[in-house]
């Protein structure tokens, strides 16, 4: 954790104006500057920068601020790693407040370790930009696609010869572990008769940057035939493929001017499309479309476009990239997704048909909310019954997952009109009753009809699904999976709530509180590959996928901490929701006023502890 008084100073030295400055044109306006929001379009500047304040307002969008929070939004960076790059400015070393000497050694060194290697990747990079300028045959390949010089440039395209120990060239100690781990070498055997050999030969070389600029690892393409056609690194402590996007780096500043994000498939796609008049592509690295792409692209753009081919193949990825989207968009930000003919990619559709008319597909992107009524069609016919019942089973966890606001509303209208069913019946079913409750861990006396019950009264929040919580639901139920004896330090009225939520949560939540019981604290690891064959009913599998998409926690993070946080917010919600039941019921009795007035004072004492408990996190 950085210490507070680090970050004040931090702030103190930094001008924000000479940070802003570098990424959007200023002007001054009376004792401030004043620009273009590099957070969204906008014709007319309402982006403001005070030197006064230090902070930075946009009076379009909102967006608001001080000098790390910028870098945070507009790089793409996490809280520390905006701060260690603000801090380099000044030449000053981040220092960590808490751990053992030995935890923070040990964060040091890997630290240390992270930037080796992607040093290690940098010097390789060169050397093959140097190589492709010395083979005619891979200049000759590039511009039979099409490429120019300047667009391979900003690519830092190369070449791998198809020598088997060039890198050898570059790197004298051609045996050096770190050579192996940054999956430039292979090593087979060990010990002083392993034999080492290049992993990219006679390649057109990808480098894969992160969202700061450094190399973290290479696609490789063969220039004629063979396989496989394209070859990635392996995954590395620098290059996690469900985290990183191609072309991202490069993208950057284009995703705000043209105000989407185009995700496609391969390299070659994003490098073609920038040369064809659409640098806001980035491609997935061999790998399906993950929450956590999502999530990161949505630091740059409010708008997600996926291109994928019309056949099963693209169908499927669409479904994945469905899942993927759902808990991240809202009422302001959207994902839409484009199916070209099989016949086409996108580099030839506007090869073919001109940049007008790929344009044009994309403003013609299927909405997310149709494809998701696409994908919950599959299979069904809507002309029976059954069919309907099979389309709002396959409906549900999809629409579940969105979280809550008005465009989850109007989806839900749009799936009752499916099913001919009317939208209010279909929100009772899936919100209203609470689905099939988890068996109940409450004490001995809160059972319905026990003492304290109400007669007459619906069943309380924690019985349903609370509005807005399908992402807090997965954020808990991933803290607890990577450190599952944190369900020790929750509260009983927690473990209530959690533990009753509807499917699939609340089976997964209480299944976590037996394993615990019965075989105590397991690994991460452990824990999901045991999920993974348990059934906690409707969309079982799509939540275990999406646990093992979420990222690992930063290095210092308190996830007891974190867990609370969650949890409070959790809770709130439920008081809130009861509070507003009472006042819906009509019935303003004494007995009802009174339950009313204790709910708002625990609302009251939940926020003031939520407050408190991300000011700690944030210092």
């Amino acid at each position: 954790m950085i210490p507070p008084s680090f970050k004040q100073d931090l702030l103190a030295r930094a001008d924000i104006v000479q940070i802003v400055g570098r990424y959007v044109q200023l002007k001054k306006a009376g004792i401030n500057f004043k620009g273009l929001c590099p957070f969204h379009n906008e014709k007319t500047p309402s982006f403001i920068v005070s030197p006064t304040r230090q902070t930075y307002h946009c009076f379009g969008c909102g967006a608001h601020g001080n000098a790390i929070d910028f870098l945070m939004e507009h790089g793409g960076l996490g809280y520390v790693d905006a701060v260690r790059e603000l801090a380099q400015e000044f030449g000053l070393q981040v220092p960590e407040e808490h751990g053992t000497p030995e935890q923070r050694a040990q964060a040091a060194q890997e630290r240390e370790r992270r930037a080796t290697l992607t040093d290690v990747l940098d010097r390789a990079a060169e050397h093959y930009r140097k190589q492709l300028k010395a083979s005619p045959r891979a200049v000759q390949y590039l511009k039979g696609r099409g490429l120019t010089g300047g667009i391979a440039a900003r690519f830092g395209l190369g070449y791998a010869p198809p020598g088997w120990r060039t890198l050898a060239s570059v790197f004298p100690q051609y045996d050096d572990p770190l050579l192996t781990e940054s999956g430039l070498v292979i090593a087979q055997g060990e010990g002083e008769e392993a034999r080492h050999y290049d992993r990219f030969r006679d390649r057109i070389m990808f480098p894969i940057r992160n969202v700061r600029g450094e190399v973290i690892g290479f696609g490789g393409r063969v220039i004629d035939e063979g396989e496989p056609k394209y070859l990635n690194s392996p995954e590395t402590p620098v290059f996690v493929k469900g985290r990183e996007l191609y072309g991202l780096y490069e993208a950057r500043a284009a995703l705000r001017e043209r105000g989407y994000a185009l995700v496609v498939e391969g390299y070659m796609d994003v490098v073609a499309l920038a040369q064809l008049g659409f640098p806001n592509a980035v491609a997935t690295l061999g790998t399906a479309c993950t929450a956590e792409h999502v999530q990161k692209l949505f630091r740059f753009t409010d708008q997600v476009v996926f291109s994928f081919d019309g056949d099963a193949a693209g169908r499927r990825a669409a479904a994945r990239a469905l899942e993927a989207a759902l808990p991240h968009v809202t009422d302001t930000r959207s994902a839409r997704f484009l199916f070209l003919p099989p016949e086409h990619d996108p580099d030839s559709y506007i090869r073919a048909f001109g940049p007008e008319a790929f344009e044009r597909c994309v403003a013609e992107a299927v909405p997310l909310s149709r494809q998701l009524v696409e994908t919950a069609r599959e299979g069904c016919e809507l002309g029976s019954a059954e069919g309907r019942a099979r389309f709002l089973a396959q409906a549900r966890p999809l629409w579940q997952a969105l979280p809550d606001g008005l465009l989850r509303r109007q989806i839900l209208a749009e799936l009752a009109q499916h099913a001919a069913m009317p939208v209010d019946e279909l929100h009772q079913a899936w919100i209203g009753d609470g689905g099939h409750a988890a068996p109940s861990h409450r004490p001995a006396g809160r059972e319905a009809g026990g003492p304290g019950s109400r007669p007459g009264r619906r069943p309380p929040a924690s019985r349903r699904l609370l509005s807005g919580t399908p992402t807090l639901l997965d954020r808990a139920l991933w803290l607890l999976v990577c450190r599952c004896e944190l369900w020790n330090e929750l509260s009983p009225a927690a473990h209530d709530l959690l533990a009753e939520q509807v499917a699939p949560y609340g089976p997964a939540f209480a299944w976590i509180e037996r394993h615990l019981n019965d075989q105590g604290p397991v690994s991460a690891t452990t824990l999901l590959e045991e999920m993974a064959r348990e059934d906690f009913g409707n969309g079982s599998e799509a939540l275990v996928q999406r646990l093992r998409e979420l990222h690992e926690p930063e290095d210092g993070v308190d996830l007891s901490r974190e867990l609370a946080i969650v949890v409070d917010r959790l809770l709130l919600r439920a008081l809130e929701d009861e509070r507003a039941m009472l006042f819906e019921s009509g019935a303003l009795d004494p007995e009802t006023l009174q339950r009313a007035r204790e709910l708002l004072d625990q609302c009251k004492a939940l926020k003031d502890r939520i407050e408190s408990l991300v000011a700690a996190r944030d210092r």
